[in-house]
């Protein structure tokens, strides 16, 4: 979805914009996969060729993971064009991406080898499987695959280039630079009802915590909507269906219901119990001039601002989220002050114009071999 958006950004401001993709349709077993995410000799093929034909002034890379792998790298650099990498999330040394590990965050293999990840099966809950993913990160970091085959990467927050520089990447080749909206919408007027929750109904996006949260809410005019779908799906609807009408869930919709349930909600929580590296949820409820109530960890706490553009709960709590869910629920006029600080931090910081900018200077610097 970033990469989409980007390259429809560079394209209406006249940049001429080429895509190599490749789709997860591909995929084999979870161990061919995991092999090939080591060196695949296919992706570089098609890539010098690619590069042959087109001379681009800059490769920016988006996910390599799993079936183009570093091998892009080297057919950049035989190619003797600059790349640009941007990190969306932890995969270089965590063999699951998200440095969680057991509903937790973990940073074991930060800055370490990361075998530790092989007894844990983090890669897809199996040790086998696990196996290549993690020789691949050794390898990678042992041959300075991170430090030369990359001339800039783009981190998303500053919590992010803290990571990657603790996991040896050289933080003078790491830009800072948000994602964005494209098309935001309207910034509502007046004062929203209830909490809204969009995202991915599993465990690490802290669906278990808001529905004991939601529980534990007394406030007479509290009310929670889900937006979203995942393997929790069954769990959030008996919690519904239990919840006497505070709970409704909406299911899967698309991005333009989501926006407009973000205008008409008091506040959006995001609960989430990992380090979510750019939650586009928050960005859009900004735009959309709603507060956001997060976890205080990671980049969430980065992005919102407690007390100016929402408020942070301790992570994996739910008493604390069900305190802050009442507190917001009681001060609608508080919420209304927040969101609209909300929206101003928006267009400072997340237009599309805003993230243009700082893209193509991403560009010049290595265009030109300029540091950050």
């Amino acid at each position: 979805m970033v990469c989409d958006t980007e390259a429809a950004l560079l394209a209406r401001h006249g940049v001429d914009v080429v895509r190599y993709d490749r789709t997860n349709d591909d995929i084999g077993t979870p161990l061919a996969t995991a092999f090939e995410s080591i060196w695949s000799r296919r992706a570089r093929l098609d890539i010098a060729a690619l590069l042959r034909r087109e001379r681009p002034d800059v490769a920016h890379l988006h996910n390599i993971w799993y079936l183009i792998s570093p091998s892009a790298y080297t057919a950049c650099r035989d190619a003797g064009v600059p790349v640009v990498q941007t990190l969306h999330n932890y995969r270089m040394f965590c063999a699951n991406a998200l440095l969680l590990r057991d509903g937790r965050p973990c940073e074991k293999c930060v800055g370490r080898a990361p075998w530790r990840s092989v007894r844990y099966g983090c890669f897809r809950g199996s040790r086998l499987a696990t196996a290549p993913v993690a020789f691949s990160e050794w390898l990678h970091a042992a041959r300075g695959t991170w430090s030369s085959g990359v001339d800039r990467y783009i981190a998303l927050t500053k919590f992010a280039l803290e990571r990657f520089v603790a996991a040896g990447v050289p933080r003078e080749r790491i830009s800072v630079k948000p994602n964005f909206l494209a098309d935001p919408p309207s910034p509502r007027g007046g004062t929203g009802r209830g909490a809204l929750f969009v995202g991915r109904l599993t465990p690490e996006k802290g669906i278990p915590v808001l529905l004991d949260a939601a529980a534990r809410v007394e406030h007479r005019d509290f009310g929670l909507d889900i937006v979203g779908d995942g393997s929790l799906r069954e769990t959030v609807g008996q919690a519904a269906q239990q919840s006497g009408g505070r709970i409704r869930v909406a299911g899967l919709r698309r991005r333009d219901y989501c926006l407009e349930a973000m205008r008409r909600a008091l506040f959006v929580v995001v609960p989430s119990v990992c380090y979510e590296n750019f939650p586009l949820a928050i960005v859009e409820a900004f735009a959309s001039g709603t507060p956001v109530l997060a976890s205080r960890l990671g980049a969430m706490a980065e992005i919102v601002d407690d007390g100016r553009t929402g408020r942070l709960f301790t992570a994996g709590d739910a008493a604390d989220l069900a305190r802050a869910m009442a507190w917001m629920t009681a001060h609608p006029g508080e919420c209304a002050a927040m969101g609209r600080a909300a929206r101003s931090a928006f267009e400072a910081r997340y237009t599309a114009d805003t993230n243009f900018a700082m893209l193509m200077s991403i560009y010049g610097q290595v265009s030109s071999g300029a540091s950050p």
